[in-house]
């Protein structure tokens, strides 16, 4: 079996200023990495990747005409949505399990995990959004997650979130939208929050290029099958064309805050 692209660009010719990013689309690891020392129900599990935030995301493209830029590998072997460096890049333990394979890693395996897995997918991103603005074309940064309905233990309370820092127009249109549906509860900045740390789509991307940037974070049992992810999709969909279509969300941060 041929490992996967690292990056795919799905709709690049879309004409919705929303552009989808799914940082944690995929839970693949190359053999050669032999599952990181863990068993494969393992990679199962939210540990490995946001299950069912992809397919949302791929409706999302379709239905909005918008691109969407999906990474190809586990975020186990490097999380394209932390920095360089940080303890969540290439975490030794995740929620309560050690990661064996990730243990002890060189300088030169760290760097090669960013080649091979990071770096394209940044870099695309980075090209895209370069030649939107050279183009003259609005961008309103989407990051597509999911998240456990319980973490350690604690049940959450959330079906839904929507993490945001200064992007305050953008994130009052999104949580405006999904307020509609009164058996909704959803998080602000929650279940995370961003941080420079603990987050890289944010911080590190939308904000430094001036981009409303948000991340929506659907509890992932609500998306884990087919019908749940077309339904989420349509929820999204809805309240997202209502973005595109308001200018002051769609605007740089400079007026959009």
């Amino acid at each position: 079996m041929q490992d996967p692209p690292a990056v795919t660009v799905v709709n690049e010719a879309g004409t919705s200023p929303i552009v989808l990013l799914c940082e944690h689309a995929s839970n693949y690891i190359p053999p050669r990495f032999a599952n990181l020392g863990l068993p494969p129900a393992e990679l199962e599990r939210h540990i490995a990747y946001d299950i069912g935030a992809a397919a949302v995301a791929r409706q999302l493209a379709g239905r909005l005409d918008a691109v969407l830029v999906l990474a190809g590998y586990s975020r186990l072997l490097i999380d394209c949505n932390r920095p360089l460096g940080v303890p969540g890049s290439i975490p030794v333990r995740s929620e309560a399990t050690d990661i064996p394979g990730n243990r002890d890693l060189s300088p030169a395996d760290r760097a090669e995990r960013d080649l091979l897995f990071f770096a394209p997918f940044r870099t695309r991103v980075g090209v895209l959004l370069d030649a939107r603005q050279a183009a003259g074309r609005a961008s309103v940064l989407i990051g597509m997650h999911s998240f456990t309905p319980i973490f350690l233990g604690v049940a959450r309370p959330w079906q839904a979130g929507v993490l945001y820092r200064r992007a305050h127009r953008l994130a009052a249109v999104l949580l405006d939208g999904l307020a509609e549906d009164p058996a909704l509860i959803v998080g602000v900045n929650e279940p995370y929050r961003v941080t420079e740390a603990g987050d890289y789509t944010v911080p590190h991307v939308g904000e430094p290029r001036g981009l409303p940037t948000a991340l929506f974070e659907v509890r992932q049992d609500l998306i884990a099958d087919e019908p749940g992810a077309a339904d989420w999709a349509g929820r999204l969909a809805a309240v997202l064309a209502r973005v595109a279509a308001d200018p002051r969300a769609v605007e740089g941060l400079a007026s959009a805050t």
